[in-house]
């Protein structure tokens, strides 16, 4: 009897999205506190294309024998479920994937994930907008854990990137714990920053009393925190030096379930955006990577296998 593949899309030597091909493997089953997701939708992020151009392999963070594979976000059904899981097949979830160096990822037909990790997509999400919002969103949630509660008196937060996908989320959360929030953002984008329930600006400015730098300015952001303020990075692997007195953190989302399952929530009740640019067949996620490389993008191109 012929064992079951699927399809995957992997790099083998990263030079950018030319490099992207599609691999058959063999269809694993579930172990303990695993379960086996079909894929209905998986977006593409920035951190994909820095993946399948390799960036994180020049870093010395991938070291794959045969090839990486691409994808963090992820959104389907339960197939098969290990020992110990209690999600019934068929169950719509979502989730994401963390880590550079694995040979598999969610851009593909099957991925096999700890079911402690996902969260069930509610009715009124379809599963192409669910896959826009896990590693975004729980980024979001972690940035404005890192910014904590806004001080009486000292409460202004900058959000560069704010009408990107991980900002306009922080721009968001960070209301719910006092910030008075300020998008960055390009002037075009001034509708939807100001629709998040924020202030709107074009340049950083200075003397904030935060920044959270989704935008991932990185220097130039942490030029325009005053002395003694708070800023928190999005780039792990460049994390900026404290000065002046700042409190300098960096975020590196970490699959979260029960906080992606509040999120997805919020998203259900419109309090959340989740936009889906586009959606492309899995295989023609060489031209999809192509696309989002281009920049200019608002909301996430979806694989569909």
């Amino acid at each position: 009897m012929n064992q079951m593949t699927t399809r995957r899309a992997v790099v083998r030597v990263p030079s950018g999205p030319k490099s992207i091909e599609t691999v058959d493997v063999p269809v694993a089953e579930p172990g303990p506190g695993e379960i086996r997701v079909k894929i209905a939708a998986a977006a593409i992020n920035p951190v994909d294309l820095g993946v399948a151009a390799g960036v994180f392999h020049q870093l010395g963070m991938v070291h794959q024998p045969d090839w990486t594979g691409l994808g963090w976000d992820f959104a389907g059904t339960v197939e098969a479920a290990g020992p110990g899981v209690d999600l019934p097949v068929g169950t719509r979830v979502a989730g994401f994937l963390d880590g550079f160096d694995r040979d598999h990822g969610s851009h593909a037909e099957h991925l096999l994930v700890l079911a402690a990790n996902v969260a069930v997509v509610p009715d009124g999400i379809d599963l192409a907008a669910a896959a826009t919002v896990p590693l975004n969103a729980t980024a979001a949630a972690q940035i404005v854990d890192l910014l904590g509660d806004a001080p009486s008196q000292t409460r202004r937060l900058l959000v560069t990137g704010a009408a990107g996908a991980v900002g306009a989320y922080v721009a968001v959360l960070a209301q719910d714990r006092g910030w008075q929030v300020t998008g960055l953002a390009r002037a075009a984008d001034e509708p939807f920053v100001r629709d998040l329930g924020v202030d709107f600006a074009t340049d950083l400015g200075q003397g904030w009393d935060a920044v959270a730098d989704a935008g991932a300015l990185q220097e130039p952001a942490l030029q325009a925190v005053r002395e003694g303020g708070r800023f928190v990075g999005v780039q792990p692997a460049t994390r900026l030096p404290e000065e002046r007195g700042i409190t300098v953190e960096v975020i590196f989302a970490r699959p979260d379930g029960p906080l992606l399952a509040d999120l997805l929530a919020r998203v259900a009740a419109g309090e959340l955006p989740a936009r889906v640019h586009a959606v492309a067949p899995l295989e023609e996620a060489a031209d999809a990577y192509q696309a989002m490389a281009k920049g200019g993008v608002r909301g996430r191109i979806v694989l569909v296998p």
